[in-house]
């Protein structure tokens, strides 16, 4: 924790509850303080925390330890140029009442907010578009309460029109319909999606278009919304784990070791030095994967269907190295708490170095096609373009933050498993447009590649798990032998790892951006909330912002330019 962090809260807010966790100051305040705070916070420079990374609440009726209301709505703030984590904590007795909303501060506040209304029922007051957002809107009651039963299921019915939402956006853009009956034509809506090869998996465009041209656009996400966090509140530690597989599942082991990296921050367990070099390993490779399957659909939207080849046909083979290695394609479920599933195999690094090989020839074949490529540079130069101050407003992170100009990174602002040490750069745009946000992918493959490479060179032999009884599962020998090994089995299998109570929040830069959970631990085996912080859930949250004023083909390239995944975005 950085004590000078904690010491400028404290002077800033005298007589404000303050304290620290992990590597966050929690700063607690009661709701009619809340504006004054968080305008301070993000508008003095001394304290300058100006990305609002998430919004998420905690439901205490089932807690142990007593607390000052059942709920309590956490901001969890960010200062991106100090790398100062900040958790802002509001106690809410009452749901009805509720607290005034963030959004006239932030952007990533109008989504985060309605995340939170949707799932505890907490009112923002002064919200501009207070609705549900992953549960349908027929949907009764608020499912991550903790009276809420997980195994009941409610069904949709009818289809929501959005017809108030997306005249209201008109209102906003100042679009009066009867303007456009004076040119003798009409707004026409246009749906793109839910079931569309275009929308990349099932999310509902609604656009107000004159011609080809977006007026207006409002986006209903939420249709594979599969319960990740009620679900996670009823496993273990280690029983989450495959539930992560399934979010970004372009990059699955990329969440393994995010989810576990968050645990173990919070145990205080150290990995051992050949883990944190695998992690570093995997991670960067499936780095790679994702950006080729980001940028191989990106060009099939604009007709480059030989692009798609070069690119997927490498993701594609790289599938047969990660099976071989952890039994699956696709979900690889590789990592435990406190380690890995098991180490590498003889001979990887000879296949690793060809798949790498491999990968090299495949990007610089579609570079060498997109470069010059006037097709290409026309459709995405300029268009759809995201600023910087913007980008941070609506909580952007990962290659499209970059994208915008700002050189953000987590592996170089606050660096984890020695990546201090590798020599890499971090490619950061102009412009924000599209051929930044492809650009940047492409750049960020080749620094992966570097990345593997050196990390290969420098790995240590030794064990992949600590040696732990209170984390990692004995060996199979002391299983089979001994009792004393057989009960160790057995009360980390059926009771999970015991972590103490408290609440944190800790990341990792995944594909998309920073990869965030916010756990609270009532000290059982089982989380008693697992928040994901997802970053393509605030990166479609500023969707509309790029497109608004764009042609329709161009909201298209733009959807798989900010790689938007299902699994992800609804969790």
């Amino acid at each position: 924790m950085n004590t000078t962090a904690l010491e400028t809260i404290q002077a800033a807010f005298p007589g404000v509850p303050c304290d620290s966790t992990v590597e966050s100051v929690v700063l607690t305040v009661q709701p009619d303080q809340l504006e004054q705070t968080l305008s301070k916070l993000k508008n003095d420079p001394a304290l300058n925390y100006g990305l609002l990374l998430d919004v998420t609440v905690v439901d205490y009726l089932e807690y142990p330890d007593k607390q000052e209301a059942r709920f309590a709505v956490v901001y969890v703030l960010r200062n991106w140029e100090s790398n100062l984590l900040l958790h802002v904590r509001i106690p809410v007795a009452d749901p009805e009442a509720g607290v005034p909303s963030a959004s006239k501060f932030w952007g990533s506040a109008i989504w985060g907010e309605r995340e939170a209304y949707d799932q505890y029922g907490i009112q923002f007051n002064g919200h501009p578009d207070l609705r549900r957002i992953l549960n349908h809107w027929q949907f009764e009651g608020h499912p991550l309460r903790k009276d809420y039963p997980i195994e009941k299921g409610q069904i949709c019915y009818e289809t929501d029109s959005l017809e108030k939402e997306i005249k209201a956006r008109l209102a906003v853009n100042k679009v009066d319909e009867t303007v456009m009956e004076d040119i003798n034509t009409e707004i026409m809506y246009l749906n793109l999606g839910p079931s569309h090869p275009a929308t990349h998996g099932a999310i509902r465009i609604l656009t107000a278009l004159d011609g080809e041209t977006i007026l207006a656009n409002v986006n209903e996400i939420g249709y594979l919304h599969r319960g990740f966090e009620k679900t996670a509140e009823n496993r273990t530690y280690n029983q989450v784990i495959p539930l992560t597989d399934r979010l970004n599942y372009c990059s699955s082991l990329m969440n393994n070791i995010a989810y576990a990296k968050a645990v173990e921050s919070f145990l205080g367990v150290e990995i051992t030095e050949r883990a944190k070099f695998m992690r570093v390993i995997l991670g960067e490779f499936y780095r790679i994967l994702d950006h080729l399957v980001c940028l191989a659909a990106n060009l099939v939207d604009m007709g480059g269907l030989t692009n798609y080849w070069y690119l997927y046909n490498q993701k594609e083979a790289s599938y047969d190295f990660i099976s071989r290695l952890c039994g699956a394609r696709l979900t690889s479920s590789f990592t435990r708490i406190g380690g890995m599933y098991r180490d590498f195999y003889e001979g990887w690094e000879a296949e690793m170095e060809a798949q790498l090989k491999d990968i090299e020839q495949g990007v610089n074949d579609s570079l060498a096609l997109v470069l010059k490529n006037r097709i290409v540079h026309d459709r995405t130069q300029g268009v759809c373009v995201m600023p910087a101050d913007k980008a941070l407003s609506y909580g952007y992170t990962g290659p499209c933050l970059r994208a915008s100009g700002v050189p953000f990174d987590l592996r170089k602002d606050n660096p984890y498993y020695y990546y201090e040490t590798f020599d890499f750069t971090i490619p950061v745009g102009s412009k924000g447009d599209i051929y930044d946000r492809m650009m940047i992918r492409y750049e960020e493959m080749f620094q992966s590649i570097s990345i593997i490479r050196q990390a290969m060179k420098q790995i240590p032999k030794g064990p992949v798990t600590v040696d732990d009884g209170q984390v990692a599962l004995p060996a199979k020998d002391q299983v089979y032998s001994k009792i004393e090994g057989l009960a160790n089995h057995f009360k980390l299998v059926f009771e999970g790892v015991q972590v103490p109570k408290g609440e944190w929040y800790d990341s990792y830069e995944a594909a998309n951006g920073e990869l965030g959970f916010y756990f609270v631990s009532d000290g059982s085996g089982q989380p008693y909330k697992c928040k994901v912080r997802p970053p393509c859930f605030y990166m479609m949250g500023g969707f509309h912002e790029m497109v608004e004023g764009e042609m329709i083909a161009d909201a298209v390239i733009n959807l798989g330019s900010i790689n938007i995944i299902g699994g992800e975005l609804d969790r």
